[in-house]
C-alpha cells in the first residue's frame, strides 16, 4: 500500500468548493470569489492579456454609420474619445487663464520662486511689495541675489518657470504649465481608465469626471505644486499599468500551446521565464523621481506603487501556473523592479537640485550651499562625501524638521478626515466689487462676491465616497485587481496625511488622488450599467441611473463655475452656493 501526503487529507474526496477553508466559504456569503487561478483553466491568454471591449455593430447601425466608417471609428475609438474629452478639458482650463489678474494664495511663493530658479538656479528673497511691482511692471523686475530658505524641492518650480519663460512673468505665464499638465492629465486618465477597465467608454467617463472636478480644475489654473505632483504620480501609475500589460503578454507568449491551439498554464515556464528590462517600469521610476522632486509626499506613493507592482507580478506568474509565484518574482523580477524604481527615483531627485549644486559656494549661491565649507567644516564625514552632498544633506535635514514641526494656525487648514466629503475647501482669492465695477452687474443692488474656491465638485466627491466602498468590496471579496489598483492610488495619496493631523495641512493636497477617485466612480458606473449579459430591462435601468448620476455631477460643476473661475456674482447667489458652513 502506497501513501501520499494528500491521502491524509480528510477533504480529498470532497468537491473543490467543499475542500476550501471554512473562512473562505463564509466570505462567499458577501460575494467573495476564489483565486481566479484556481478555477477551470481555459486559454490562459484571456486572463493574462484580456482583449478590449469594442463598440458592436448594433451601435453603429443604430447611429446610421455605414460599415466602412464604422470599422474606422472602431479602430480609432481608443484615441478619438480621449482626445475629445481632452479638448473639452483644455478649453475649460485655458479660458481666461490670466484671470484673476492677481497673485492668488500660494502663487506668492511659487510664481516668484519659479522665475528665480529658471534664471539663477535657486530661490531668492523678494521685496515685500514684489507682487504689486510684478503686476504693475508686467513682470519687468530685477531678480534679487539674496538666497531664500525654501521647503519644497525644485522640480515643480522648474515646471512653472518654463511657462513663465514662454509667456512672461505674469499670471498667464505662471499658470500656463499647470493648465497644460492638468489638461494632459485628463488625456492620461482616459487612456489609463481604458486600459484598466478594457473599455473606452469607462476610460473616457473617468477623464470626463476629472475634467469637471472643481478641485482639479482650480489646481490646473493656479501655479501651485500639487497639480504638478498629481501629473507625475498619474504618469507613473500609467507607466506601471502599461508595463503590467506588456509583461503579462510576454509571459503568455512564453507559455506552451496544447493540441487544440490553446495556451495552458505551465509551472516551469511561469517560474523561470525572465521578462526583460521592462522600459516602462524604468520610466515609472523617472516619473516618481520627478514627483518626489516636486513634493516629498511622493515618497509614500513610490513605496505604495512598488508594492503594487510586485503584487501584479506575483498575480501574473500565479495565473501562468507558477507553483511558488512569490519565490519566482523574488528571483526573476524583484531586482529589475528595485533598480528601475528606487535608484532611478533617487538619482532623478538629486539631479533636480543641479541648479543649486552648481551655484557658487562663496556665499552668493543657493541657501546653505556653502554650509559644508563653513558651519559644517571639520565633519567626520568630510573625507567620504563631497561638500555639495553634505550641504544638501544638511539642507534636507533642516527642511524635514520644518515640515514635521509646522503647526502655525491657518484660517483654511483642515483635518484629512474632512477631505473626502469636501469639508473645508480653501479660498485662493476673494474680493467684493461694487455694482458696475469688477464684473459685478450694475443692477445687482448690493455688492458682489468674486472668489476662487478650491472645492471639489460636491456631487462627484460624495459619489466617490460610495464608489470607494464599492471598490474596497470588489478588491476584498472579488479579488478584483483593478479595484486594488484604484484603492492603492487613493490610499497612497490620502492615508499618509493622517500621520500629521496636528500639522497645518490643507484640502488641496487631495488633488493628488483625484484621478483615482474618478476611476472609482467610473467603476461604480460600470457596475450600475450592468454586466455584458444583462437583460435589456436591466440595461435600461442601469443606463438611466448612471446617466442621472453623471448629469448631476456635470450640473454641479456648472453651478459652482463662478466660484472656480473668480466670476463676480451677486452676494445672495454666492451665499446660495455655500452649502456647508465650513465652506465660508
Amino acid at each position: 500500500m502506497t501513501s501520499t501526503a494528500s491521502s491524509t487529507d480528510p477533504r480529498q474526496d470532497l468537491a473543490p468548493y467543499d475542500r476550501e477553508p471554512s473562512w473562505r466559504r463564509r466570505l462567499r456569503r458577501f460575494g467573495h470569489e476564489a483565486d481566479p487561478a484556481a478555477g477551470p483553466a481555459g486559454d490562459v491568454r484571456d486572463r493574462l492579456a484580456p482583449p478590449y471591449a469594442e463598440p458592436g455593430p448594433r451601435l453603429w447601425a443604430a447611429l446610421g454609420v455605414p460599415p466602412g466608417p464604422a470599422g474606422l471609428l472602431t479602430r480609432w475609438s481608443g484615441w478619438i474619445g480621449p482626445l475629445l474629452v481632452t479638448l473639452l478639458a483644455g478649453v475649460l482650463r485655458f479660458w481666461r487663464l490670466g484671470s484673476p489678474k492677481a497673485v492668488i494664495f500660494d502663487e506668492t511663493y511659487y510664481a516668484k520662486d519659479a522665475w528665480a530658479i529658471v534664471h539663477r538656479g535657486f530661490e531668492v528673497n523678494w521685496d515685500k511689495n514684489a507682487n504689486d511691482l510684478i503686476l504693475g511692471s508686467g513682470g519687468h523686475l530685477p531678480i534679487p541675489s539674496d538666497a531664500a530658505y525654501v521647503v519644497h524641492p525644485p522640480v515643480g518650480k522648474y515646471v512653472i518657470g518654463l511657462g513663465e519663460l514662454m509667456f512672461g512673468f505674469n499670471p498667464f505665464g505662471w499658470r500656463f504649465m499647470t493648465a497644460l499638465l492638468g489638461t494632459l492629465s485628463v488625456l492620461m486618465l482616459c487612456r489609463i481608465g481604458r486600459r484598466l477597465f478594457r473599455s473606452t467608454f469607462l476610460g473616457c467617463l473617468a477623464g470626463t469626471l476629472m475634467a469637471v472636478d472643481g478641485l482639479h480644475f482650480v489646481m490646473s489654473r493656479t501655479s501651485l505644486l500639487d497639480g504638478v505632483l498629481m501629473f507625475f504620480v498619474l504618469a507613473a501609475f500609467g507607466c506601471l499599468l502599461i508595463d503590467r500589460d506588456r509583461a503579462r503578454a510576454r509571459l503568455a507568449a512564453a507559455l506552451p500551446v496544447d493540441a487544440d491551439g490553446r495556451v495552458r498554464p505551465d509551472a516551469h515556464t511561469a517560474g523561470t521565464v525572465r521578462l526583460g528590462w521592462r522600459p516602462w517600469r524604468w520610466l515609472a521610476g523617472l516619473m516618481m523621481g520627478l514627483a518626489i522632486g516636486t513634493k516629498w509626499n511622493g515618497l509614500y506613493i513610490l513605496a505604495a506603487f512598488c508594492v503594487m507592482a510586485v503584487l501584479w507580478d506575483v498575480g501574473a506568474r500565479r495565473v501562468a501556473g507558477a507553483r511558488h509565484p512569490y519565490r519566482a518574482v523574488l528571483l526573476r523580477d524583484t531586482g529589475v523592479t528595485f533598480l528601475a524604481t528606487v535608484p532611478v527615483a533617487i538619482i532623478t531627485y538629486i539631479w533636480s537640485w543641479a541648479g543649486w549644486i552648481f551655484s557658487p559656494t562663496d556665499g552668493t549661491g543657493g541657501y546653505f550651499r556653502n554650509w559644508a565649507a563653513t558651519d559644517g567644516r571639520g565633519s567626520s564625514w568630510s573625507w567620504l562625501f563631497p561638500d555639495w552632498w553634505r550641504s544638501l544633506w544638511h539642507y534636507e535635514h533642516e527642511v524635514y524638521k520644518f515640515h514635521v514641526g509646522l503647526s502655525s494656525p491657518h484660517t483654511y487648514q483642515s483635518n484629512p478626515w474632512s477631505w473626502i466629503v469636501d469639508g473645508r475647501p480653501v479660498s485662493y482669492f476673494y474680493e467684493s466689487p461694487a455694482p458696475g465695477a469688477g464684473g459685478c452687474p450694475a443692477d445687482a443692488g448690493d455688492k458682489c462676491a468674486r472668489e476662487v474656491l478650491a472645492l471639489g465638485t460636491p456631487m462627484l466627491w460624495w459619489a466617490a465616497c460610495a464608489a470607494l466602498v464599492y471598490v474596497l468590496w470588489r478588491w476584498f471579496f472579488r479579488r478584483d485587481w483593478r479595484a486594488g489598483a484604484i484603492a492603492c492610488g487613493v490610499a497612497a495619496g490620502y492615508l499618509p496625511w493622517f500621520l500629521y493631523q496636528e500639522r497645518t495641512i490643507f484640502f488641496f493636497y487631495a488633488v493628488v488622488f483625484v484621478p483615482f477617485l474618478c476611476l472609482a466612480v467610473a467603476m461604480l458606473v460600470g457596475a450600475i450599467l450592468g454586466p455584458p449579459g444583462a437583460s435589456d430591462t436591466r440595461r435600461v435601468a442601469g443606463a438611466t441611473g448612471a446617466g442621472v448620476l453623471v448629469l448631476l455631477i456635470t450640473w454641479n460643476f456648472i453651478y459652482f463655475w463662478p466660484l472656480y473661475t473668480g466670476t463676480a456674482i451677486p452676494i445672495e447667489d454666492w451665499r446660495a452656493r455655500m452649502w456647508l458652513d465650513t465652506w465660508v
